[in-house]
């Protein structure tokens, strides 16, 4: 049985706005967090101590986790590479991000100040205007290598 879902025009204008306001989000404008995160929110991701993403939730740990990201590459800048690809509830979007490094990551040899750059695939549920599930998949191996983490 083939899956299609008809996306029309306003649902994709829609998606193209609360997008545009995620990557806001993620690029340091945390006052628009409470107009797109859902207090629902739920997180499906691979997170640097290991956990799986369960323990962020809701606004303030969407808020949280964009933080802990900016604190190590405090000029960080996200754009849009592929998307936003909208189908029926869900969006996704290819990014990269550059920056440089601030310091701060147990273990890393790079030095502060060093240009990182690397990639990744969100992809959100989106009910009443608001983001209710994120999944993350971020090249962190590339961003780790960049960072020296674990060399010498």
């Amino acid at each position: 049985m083939e899956n299609t879902t008809v996306t029309t025009p306003a649902a994709r204008e829609t998606a193209t706005e609360l997008i545009t306001k995620w990557v806001a989000l993620w690029n340091g404008d945390y006052a628009i967090a409470e107009d797109i995160i859902s207090p629902e929110n739920r997180v499906h991701a691979a997170m640097f101590d290991g956990g799986d993403g369960s323990a962020v939730g809701g606004v303030t740990g969407m808020q949280g986790l964009v933080t802990q990201m900016r604190s190590l590459v405090s000029d960080l800048a996200f754009t849009i590479e592929v998307g936003p690809i909208v189908d029926g509830d869900h969006v996704v979007i290819r990014w990269v991000a550059v920056g440089h490094y601030s310091g701060g990551l147990p273990g890393a040899g790079a030095p502060v100040g060093t240009e990182v750059s690397f990639h990744g695939t969100d992809i959100l549920r989106i009910v009443n205007n608001q983001i209710v599930e994120y999944w993350l998949n971020g090249d962190t191996l590339d961003l780790m290598t960049q960072l020296q983490v674990g060399a010498g």
